[in-house]
């Protein structure tokens, strides 16, 4: 991950909005002086954020959402899209790692990569692999900076900023939830450790009724609502819209973030910032706004093997990814207003 420099003096501003570029680089600004010398970064930047389910250092860590923002060399916006999580694609080799090449679903690209020598697992290593495949994905040659943030985190960053609002899109029922947020209970079958039970949940579930007004969410809450698919029309893209939708109202958040609230956000977040530090992309991105975000949903299907059994996803995006690289969205979006959904 790196992008091409000059210095240059540039002041640094106390409001840094836009989706996943604020998730990421917020945090350095409670800790940022008025003014200081920075490095210019130049160009379009593209970011990737992992979000991953916490089993601890010693299991493999899966990337359950995968969300890729590109900003524009000129700064007029930015564009957030997701990938699948269960998107069939090439994983190369991984030295680092010593995993082998296999073609699966690119969330398996962060756990081969993650391994270390000692048998844990480090999840910046892990995006490193993700990184590429998602490069080869894409058409983006090198993605700029990153972050991993696991279930815990992703908590602890909505509680430090006492919950968030956001409209509720779709009527949504917890698979995993009370309406209290304790756990479901367990069907009797499926509480015996490796049952491998698709759905073990049974009795009452929670429920996020659709709402066009913004709904203000519990830090449980919000962590819940993101991650259901089932039941959902658009199954695993629904959970994919509601991520960004999410991922943008907690951006609108943190821009009026007091300090102490942008200590605990960094402190749950995995920053890989390549050559530059989270003060250089803090004053690199410091004219954009939370409000000038579009999210957009890819079109994909499911892939079947030939006794029709499930294998994955796929995505029919290959003029979008070639306008991502060419830095080219904006004309590509007017030129093809139905390549894509807007969320």
């Amino acid at each position: 991950m790196g992008k091409r420099t000059r210095g240059r003096r540039a002041p640094l501003r106390s409001r840094l909005g836009v989706a996943l570029g604020t998730a990421l680089l917020v945090p350095a600004l409670a800790a940022a002086p008025a003014a200081a010398d920075r490095v210019r970064i130049d160009g379009p930047v593209n970011l990737l954020l992992a979000g991953i389910d916490p089993r601890g250092a010693h299991v493999a860590p899966l990337a359950d959402t995968i969300i890729v923002a590109h900003v524009p060399a000129d700064r007029h916006g930015v564009y957030l899209f997701s990938l699948p999580r269960d998107l069939v694609v090439p994983i190369p080799a991984f030295p680092k790692s010593g995993s082998a090449p296999q073609r699966t679903k690119i969330n398996a690209a962060m756990a081969l990569g993650a391994r270390r020598a000692d048998g844990g697992y480090d999840p910046a290593q892990g995006l490193e692999l993700l990184a590429r495949v998602a490069g080869d994905v894409t058409g983006i040659e090198d993605f700029d900076a990153g972050a991993v943030v696991d279930f815990r985190g992703f908590t602890k960053v909505v509680a430090a900023l006492g919950g968030v609002s956001m409209p509720i899109d779709q009527d949504v029922v917890s698979e995993h939830r009370k309406p209290d947020g304790s756990a479901r209970d367990r069907l009797p079958e499926c509480r015996a450790p490796g049952s491998g039970c698709l759905r073990p949940y049974t009795g009452p579930q929670k429920r996020y009724p659709q709402s066009a007004a913004p709904v203000r969410l519990k830090p449980w809450e919000a962590l819940d609502l993101v991650r259901q698919r089932y039941g959902l029309p658009g199954s695993d893209y629904d959970r994919q819209r509601h991520q960004r939708q999410l991922l943008t109202a907690v951006a609108r958040r943190l821009g009026d973030a007091r300090p102490g609230e942008l200590r605990r956000v960094a402190a749950a977040v995995t920053f890989v910032g390549g050559p530059h530090s989270l003060l250089d992309w803090a004053a690199a991105l410091r004219s954009l706004d939370a409000d000038d975000v579009t999210t957009v949903g890819l079109p994909g299907a499911p892939v079947f093997d030939g006794a029709g059994k499930y294998l994955g996803e796929r995505l029919d995006a290959a003029g979008f990814f070639r306008a991502v690289a060419a830095d080219r969205v904006a004309p590509y979006l007017v030129d093809h207003p139905t390549a894509v959904t807007f969320d």
